[in-house]
């Protein structure tokens, strides 16, 4: 019986390959020195490999399989073990970069993605949970970041705080007629 599939590390990197939303699932990397130097590495990997634009291409070093793809101005990277399965990693990166793109307005480049950091990482959040691939649709990805998913135009916390008013309202009223 196979294991999760599982995500090591999902990038997004700017045309110098600087940082711009990086989130780890694994201690293969256990200082932010050894991130970075992988990071640089993917980098100067994926440079020459000659990708063509908004198309997902994967190539394997250092034993990990990386699925990448470059929209604009930002470079996206999904990391998988050796053993992982490249449909897999590369329908984990579709989903996070079409729903960013979903959240952005497909106006995805890096002063965008700065401004809209939070968003970024709550796809993130939402597509990968410590290594382990929960969703990849990107239009479910996009509701649950924008809070109108399943529950209706409010978030849970803000019917909570609705109802916690009603409630408060309710034993103050009854509190006035006795």
């Amino acid at each position: 019986m196979g294991s999760c599939p599982s995500v090591k590390n999902i990038l997004v990197l700017d045309l110098e390959g600087k940082r711009v939303a990086v989130k780890y699932h694994s201690d293969e990397w256990p200082s932010a020195s050894s991130k970075l130097a992988f990071e640089k590495s993917v980098f100067v990997k994926t440079q020459k490999t000659g990708a063509k634009a908004e198309e997902a291409d994967v190539v394997m070093f250092d034993g990990y399989i990386v699925v990448y793809k470059f929209i604009e101005d930002l470079q996206f990277f999904v990391t998988g073990g050796e053993e992982e399965n490249e449909l897999i990693l590369a329908s984990v990166l579709q989903g996070f970069s079409d729903a960013v793109g979903i959240l952005l307005r497909n106006k995805v480049d890096k002063r965008t993605a700065l401004e809209n950091l939070d968003l970024i990482f709550l796809c993130i959040d939402e597509v990968v949970d410590g290594g382990i691939v929960l969703e990849t649709d990107a239009n479910v990805i996009a509701e649950k970041v924008s809070g109108h998913g399943l529950e209706g135009p409010g978030s849970y916390a803000e019917q909570s705080v609705t109802q916690a008013f009603a409630v408060a309202k309710q034993h103050f009223m009854r509190s006035l007629l006795n």
